[in-house]
């Protein structure tokens, strides 16, 4: 899986995609505000840690109404969706936090940000290298075992 980003249509736009990612947006653009308890359906997160991703820094700016609940955008679900699979890798949280502060600095930080997902493409790599290995000696074990039952009930 390849993770690309594209430019921000402007400054202030704080929010990368996933190429080649349906979005899967529940409501199209302009009619796109979700309450907290939304997101957290269909995301699969918690309210508590959506509101913790925001206090942290993780979440960009989340638009509130006049009443000062969270209003959240497609644009977020985006967001949220990326940082899930940033999860995934195991990229600590304290560097997602970076990234996404990079990601709000703008474009001159491109290299910076690119750094930063190779060490993680790197220690994904490590990581599916690691799992291949503990792979082969279980179909090791399981070739063995399947081998000595037939063995076994043939004698």
């Amino acid at each position: 899986m390849t993770v690309m980003e594209s430019t921000p249509p402007t400054p202030e736009d704080t929010v990368e995609r996933c190429a080649g990612a349906a979005p899967g947006h529940p409501r199209p653009d302009g009619q796109d505000r979700y309450t907290i308890s939304e997101v957290a359906a269909h995301t699969g997160l918690s309210a508590h840690t959506l509101r913790w991703y925001e206090r942290i820094g993780l979440m960009p700016h989340v638009d509130r109404s006049h009443t000062g609940q969270r209003r959240f955008t497609n644009r977020d679900l985006d967001w949220l969706s990326l940082v899930g699979k940033l999860r995934l890798t195991g990229m600590p949280v304290a560097d997602m936090v970076r990234y996404a502060e990079l990601v709000r600095q703008g474009e001159h930080t491109f290299e910076e940000r690119q750094e930063l997902l190779e060490q993680t493409r790197r220690d994904v790599l490590g990581r599916i290298a690691e799992l291949q290995g503990t792979l082969a000696v279980l179909n090791y074990k399981i070739d063995f075992y399947a081998g000595a039952r037939r063995a076994s009930e043939r004698a």
